[in-house]
């Protein structure tokens, strides 16, 4: 599969799971009907089809998808409420966040919110959230949630993928900058 239409098709479905279905019919949890989500993606990018759908899926390096049966779904960075039924991780102690230098302090002050999204994301190691953080800046700044005192005060973690946690927010008394 070539990799700049992987990148473009996996962008545009990203998009229609998770901000606008543009006319697709989605179900509380996020699903949608895997033929349909292909004859909308046709409509943009004509050699797509049901496999090449299932192999952006399954090959995804940060696994943004799911497909269950016939439907399919983003796992998380929604911008509109879906019901994603994630059990909750009662085991993670630290997360890591990779943000600006500009945002790090005021997240510091403020805590981490999900702006236009439904939830936070966090990241398990402080690689992947380099990584995350490199595509805003090239010199991201690194930030550790403190999950199990967070925990403490009712605050509750999800695992959406091997990369992705979710939280709905994050005080700031739970958050320090990473020292390298």
């Amino acid at each position: 599969m070539e990799r700049s239409l992987r990148v473009k098709v996996s962008k545009f479905v990203s998009y229609l799971l998770r901000h606008d279905p543009m006319g697709l019919v989605m179900d509380e949890e996020g699903f949608v009907d895997l033929d349909e989500l292909v004859s909308k993606v046709k409509e943009r990018f004509l050699g797509v089809d049901v496999g090449f759908l299932r192999r952006l899926v399954e090959e995804g390096e940060r696994k943004r998808f799911e497909v269950v049966g016939d439907r399919v779904r983003a796992l998380y960075g929604h911008s509109f409420p879906v019901y994603l039924r994630l059990e909750e991780d009662r085991l993670v102690e630290w997360l890591y966040h990779g943000t600006t230098s500009e945002a790090a302090g005021e997240i510091l002050v403020k805590g981490l919110q999900p702006m236009k999204r439904m939830w936070v994301h966090l990241s398990p190691t402080i690689d992947i959230a380099n990584q995350v953080g490199k595509r805003r800046t090239s010199s991201p700044v690194i930030l550790v949630v403190n999950c199990a005192e967070a925990r403490k005060a009712g605050l509750r973690f999800y695992k959406a993928s091997e990369q992705v946690y979710l939280c709905k927010s994050v005080p700031a008394k739970y958050i320090r900058r990473h020292r390298a």
